[in-house]
């Protein structure tokens, strides 16, 4: 008996294994990626934000750091369980910003301004307890006219209380 030249036997179990490492790839690169933050839109002192919202700790430790511009109708908003004085500093930014904090009804209770990329490792903490933290770009607060009691307005906010 004559072998084939073409070894099809050979040529289909590699295949199959290649296949099946393929889709073990895609399904690992699939659960490992960071989930997408929600986005909302939200009004702020007159001004029409789009907001990225930053819930799990990982996306509150990676904030807006390595970002290289951030524009004028841009916020993330840092959602917490509970009222807290929670500090923030400039690590790895590139751009400096504004930071509001807000309590539990949306209105602003302190404000950092303008501040610099180089004010690390310098931490940055509000007056009052606070539920939120919104970062913007530098100079929004005085170009908007936002001072303690500005309330944020947020629509399609997320349940993060679960």
């Amino acid at each position: 008996m004559r072998k084939p030249i073409v070894d099809t036997k050979r040529y289909f179990y590699t295949g199959f294994w290649i296949v099946v490492a393929m889709i073990g790839i895609a399904l690992f690169s699939y659960r490992t990626s960071a989930p997408p933050q929600a986005a909302l839109m939200g009004e702020f002192g007159g001004v029409s934000l789009r907001i990225e919202v930053a819930t799990t700790s990982a996306a509150q430790e990676r904030g807006l750091s390595g970002r290289e511009s951030m524009s004028g109708d841009y916020g993330m908003l840092f959602v917490f369980p509970k009222d807290g004085l929670y500090g923030f500093w400039m690590k790895d930014m590139l751009v400096p910003i504004d930071i509001f904090w807000l309590d539990a009804q949306g209105q602003v209770v302190s404000i950092a301004e303008r501040v610099a990329t180089s004010s690390y490792p310098n931490v940055f903490y509000p007056s009052a307890p606070a539920r939120y933290v919104l970062e913007t770009v530098s100079g929004f607060a005085q170009t908007h006219t936002i001072a303690t009691g500005t309330p944020l307005y947020l629509k399609n906010f997320p349940d993060v209380s679960k």
